[in-house]
């Protein structure tokens, strides 16, 4: 899980980096840039796309969910 804390969003590349599935920002662009993230099941190829509460995060076999 992935706790967005006090925001009502993180941004994707923030949030790979923030949850230890991407070690650095510029990896997880890199990654989201080549389709390999999905966000809800769906391939996301947005680097600052929003992501929300109870959305779930895939990439490298992990999976992610954002709670508040």
């Amino acid at each position: 899980e992935l706790s967005l804390g006090e925001y009502e969003f993180i941004a994707l590349c923030d949030a790979l980096k923030k949850s230890g599935i991407c070690e650095t920002g510029g990896h997880a662009k890199v990654v989201i840039s080549e389709g390999e993230v999905k966000v809800d099941g769906v391939v996301e190829l947005k680097k600052r796309c929003k992501i929300r509460e109870n959305q779930t995060i895939e990439a490298f076999d992990q999976k992610v969910k954002v709670v508040k």
